[in-house]
């Protein structure tokens, strides 16, 4: 019984260690492309040296960091080809779970994403858009985004969605962003997918999210 609880406390270590590095990476306190090293992962997630030796094959594994022979580790570096397979690995997780989530999610569900984004699109309508107001537009954003993929209840996509998620976030933070002049656009956009989910259209929600989602790819690509 002291080994199965010891199994599980190194698991729950190696889960926050990961759960903090992700939030330190989105939160820019480390950046695509810096070298890092061990000790410096030890600061950063203030967990302890055995945790982090074993959360490096997971980073390694899902692409958020490599060892580069006699120079250490490197955060996932952002360029052409990461931004085209991210996007097209996004677009085809997405396009099916659009078309599930015509199907299973519920009347009540829709409508509080129509009054989410709607709320937003209002106060963004006026040109002033505050550091807050931006911040609640990419908390809802992403948020419709997670929870079509919810709605495929299929753990294995989840987790893989999850961690390519990560790769377009830092993407959208280098790249693009949601920038003040944008918000009221994409608003917009999710909107006019939202209406295809009100009337349970699921031809018409896959086009729309296809047409989102290059959109976005597109402005990254560009710049």
């Amino acid at each position: 019984m002291a080994k199965a609880s010891g199994a599980r406390g190194e698991r729950t270590l190696r889960h926050q260690a990961y759960d903090t590095f992700t939030e330190r990476l989105l939160a820019q306190e480390i950046s695509p492309g810096q070298f890092i090293s061990q000790r410096e992962l030890v600061e950063l997630t203030r967990m302890p040296l055995g945790a982090i030796r074993e959360l490096i094959p997971r980073l390694e594994a899902d692409g958020l960091i490599r060892t580069i022979p006699q120079r250490g580790m490197q955060i996932a570096h952002i360029d052409l080809e990461l931004i085209r397979n991210a996007f097209q690995l996004r677009l085809m997780i997405e396009r099916e779970a659009a078309r599930i989530f015509v199907q299973t999610a519920s009347d009540q569900q829709i409508e509080d994403l129509y009054q989410q984004h709607l709320h937003i699109q209002q106060e963004a309508s006026t040109g002033v858009v505050s550091r807050e107001l931006l911040q609640r537009a990419q908390s809802i954003d992403w948020g419709m985004h997670d929870m079509m993929v919810d709605h495929l209840q299929n753990e294995l996509v989840s987790n893989v969605y999850r961690v390519n998620s990560i790769k377009i976030r830092l993407i959208r933070q280098e790249r693009i962003g949601i920038l003040p002049e944008l918000v009221a656009s994409v608003m917009e956009e999710h909107l006019k997918i939202i209406a295809a989910f009100q009337v349970r259209d699921e031809e018409q929600a896959v086009r729309l999210i296809t047409e989102h989602i290059e959109h976005s790819r597109s402005r990254a690509l560009k710049v």
